[in-house]
Order: structure tokens, then sequence, then C-alpha cells
């Protein structure tokens, strides 16, 4: 295939970037996305020009860092993908295709395609985790009975990758559903019970000062979520953070 790449440039936070274009010949459809950015580079390269920027890391789905615009869809068109499982095999020969960093206030360009996503580390530092009693005392967790439809769902809601796609979907920049995953997973679970009045406070609180909007309600976090993450996580938090709320 032979494709017109138009792909975001900025050399730094402060320089204003801009879109340039790109040839590419002899595509093949078998390549991952990340494949075809990578030959790309490598004729840059030849050429002279500072290679494209963007993040990547275990190229199988499951660390989220390969998080690129792809004509106007988080991770491009396919469904349930990230972006370096999404195949060439979805273009066709001739197309003209658009990358862009992933754009929100919380989530600032670095240089060309990378953003840094250091925001979502501070929301889940601020309550998405357990704490240990390490007294002596302490009580295996695989003893501790479980209803499988709540162990279920717990899982469900920590396949979340942390990606941001949910954010760089919704047009209020809405950190809801990733936030959400990572309250659900330990509301729903004995063990993450203890923390639950202050572990939604203080993780609300954190995503609004990174500067996240508000939730839209009409639902394209779920749709571009590469891991399905269900909007059912976005009501369970509402109902634990009015809870909490009211306990004061």
């Amino acid at each position: 295939m032979n494709l017109t790449l138009k792909v975001w440039r900025q050399a730094n936070p402060q320089a204003k970037g801009k879109m340039e274009t790109y040839n590419i010949k002899e595509v093949s459809p078998d390549m991952s996305f990340l494949e075809m950015m990578d030959v790309l580079n490598e004729q840059l390269m030849a050429q002279e020009i500072d290679p494209i920027a963007f993040d990547h890391d275990c190229r199988e789905g499951i660390c989220g860092m390969c998080s690129m615009f792809i004509n106007g869809e988080a991770h491009g068109p396919d469904r349930l993908v990230t972006t370096c499982q999404l195949h060439m095999r979805k273009f066709k020969d001739g197309d003209t295709i658009t990358i862009e960093p992933f754009r929100a206030k919380a989530f600032p360009v670095i240089k060309d395609l990378t953003v840094d996503r250091s925001s979502f580390d501070r929301v889940q530092q601020a309550g998405g985790f357990v704490s240990v009693n390490t007294s002596g005392n302490t009580q295996d967790a695989n003893a501790i009975p479980i209803d499988k439809h709540d162990a279920d769902k717990a899982f469900d809601a920590a396949t979340c990758i942390g990606c941001g796609a949910c954010v760089a979907t919704c047009k209020n920049a809405s950190a809801m559903l990733f936030v959400s995953a990572k309250v659900s997973q330990y509301a729903l679970l004995p063990q993450g019970k203890v923390e639950a009045t202050d572990r939604v406070l203080n993780m609300v609180k954190q995503m609004d000062e990174e500067g996240f909007g508000n939730c839209t309600n009409t639902g394209a976090c779920e749709v571009e979520c590469p891991k399905g993450i269900s909007l059912e996580n976005i009501a369970r938090m509402n109902r634990e953070y009015l809870s909490a709320s009211l306990k004061g």
C-alpha cells in the first residue's frame, strides 16, 4: 500500500506545532501501525529529518503507552485494540491518514505524538491502592470469600490500562471512566472497603485538580476504550462518591 500521512510535529511543549505531510510506499497490510511508523522514521532518518517521537513499550496491548489519535479516533478505526494492535489492513491503498497526539489540558504534549500522562499517576496515588496490615496478623487474601459476580466485575474494572483513550475521546476531556475503573476495582472487594470513603473522595478531588472535565454522558469513552471498560463503573463511582460525601 502507498499512503499519505499527516502527522502532528511539535519540537517541545513550548513550541507551536503543525501538521507535516509524508508519503510512505510499499506498506504491508500485515504490519502493525507502530511498525509502519518505524518504517517511516527510518525513511526520515535516511533523509536526515528528525524522527517522529511516539510512545511505545510492550507492543502487546498491555502497557497502554502507544496512544495516538488516528483519523479522529483514539487508537484508530478498530475496536478493543490499542494502537500497537491496529494493523494496516484496516486502511486502503492511497488512503490519507491523520495522526495526532491525545489532546487534553491534563495531557500536555512533550514532543510530536508523545504526551505527559503523569496526571493519571497522581490520581492513582491519591487513593488507587489498598493499605496492607503488616502487623504479623495479616489475613491471606485468598481466604476471604468473594461473590463470583463481584469478583468478575472487579476484574473487568482492573483491566483498565490507563492509556487515556477515554480522555482523548471525550469532548470535555473527562477522566471519569479511568478513575471509576480504579475506584470500582476496590469498591467491589472486601479488601477495599476499609478505605472506600477516603479513596473515592481523594481520587475525584485529584482528578478535578489535574484539570480533567466532567462526564458528558455520551458514552464515547466506552466505545473507544481498548479494554471495553463499562460505563457502569462511572455510575458505581458516583454512588460511592455520594455515600462518602454523606458520611462526611
